[in-house]
């Protein structure tokens, strides 16, 4: 009986510091301002990406004008 109940707190400690250590530093999404970080890197990113398209099209354009020209 002492063997079985050894192993069982055992078994929790175990689980409850593998628990801990998981969760160590992850941020709390209210109480640090992760959403308000993560919104504002997705709102620079898509900008980035629209500026990379006008850039392709820009490109594009220019390699299009001249072909024309030969």
């Amino acid at each position: 009986m002492n063997k079985l109940l050894a192993a069982l707190v055992a078994s929790l400690f175990a689980v409850s510091t593998a628990f801990a250590a998981s969760h160590a530093g992850a941020p709390m999404a209210g109480a640090s301002g992760a959403k308000a970080e993560a919104k504002a890197e997705k709102k620079e990113a898509k900008k980035d990406a629209k500026a990379d398209k006008k850039v392709a099209k820009k490109s594009t354009k220019k390699a299009a004008a001249k072909t024309e020209k030969k």
